[in-house]
């Protein structure tokens, strides 16, 4: 799992040429409901990494989550990398919406850890508040796949954007 991740990063750090755009980089505070309805909520901070080519992007999206119900510590920690397409026009509004591969490590005190594949699809909208400085609302489904069954969880991010 941790070659396909570092194999990922590579071809997503040399994909696009150096003459590329713009880029943008963003940090902020996730919830992130690991299952369904019997599922565990989770707090915690994610951010991502992106370069694009006119609306064309590549992007590194990190997360590490952390609940403590009963008693027992559980941290997820999610590493997705793959293409973003973000729409830019002059209002400086910029919907986007993505589509990644990686993988989640979770860990529970007392019950081991395990490394196993994620994917996810979601999008989010940049909302300017100052040059260059974006507010980034963000929804994703991210499918964890774990025993040869897929556990669902949503993430919703609220994060700080700076564009370069």
């Amino acid at each position: 799992m941790k070659k396909l991740a570092l194999l990922a990063l590579g071809l997503g750090l040399f994909a696009i040429p150096s003459h590329a755009q713009s880029a943008d980089a963003s940090i902020g505070y996730s919830y992130f409901r690991l299952g369904n309805s019997n599922g565990l909520n989770e707090n915690g901070v994610s951010g991502s990494v992106a370069i694009y080519k006119h609306w064309f992007g590549i992007a590194g999206d990190f997360g590490i989550y952390h609940a403590s119900p009963g008693g027992v510590s559980t941290n997820t920690s999610t590493f997705l990398f793959g293409p973003r397409l973000m729409l830019k026009n002059p209002s400086k509004v910029n919907p986007f919406v993505q589509g990644m591969v990686g993988g989640a490590h979770l860990t529970a005190s007392g019950f081991g850890s395990t490394t196993d594949l994620a994917f996810s699809f979601g999008g989010g909208v940049d909302f300017p508040i100052a040059p260059f400085l974006a507010l980034r609302p963000q929804v994703d489904y991210v499918g964890i796949h774990e025993s040869g069954q897929t556990v669902n969880c949503t993430r919703v991010s609220v994060a700080v954007s700076i564009h370069f």
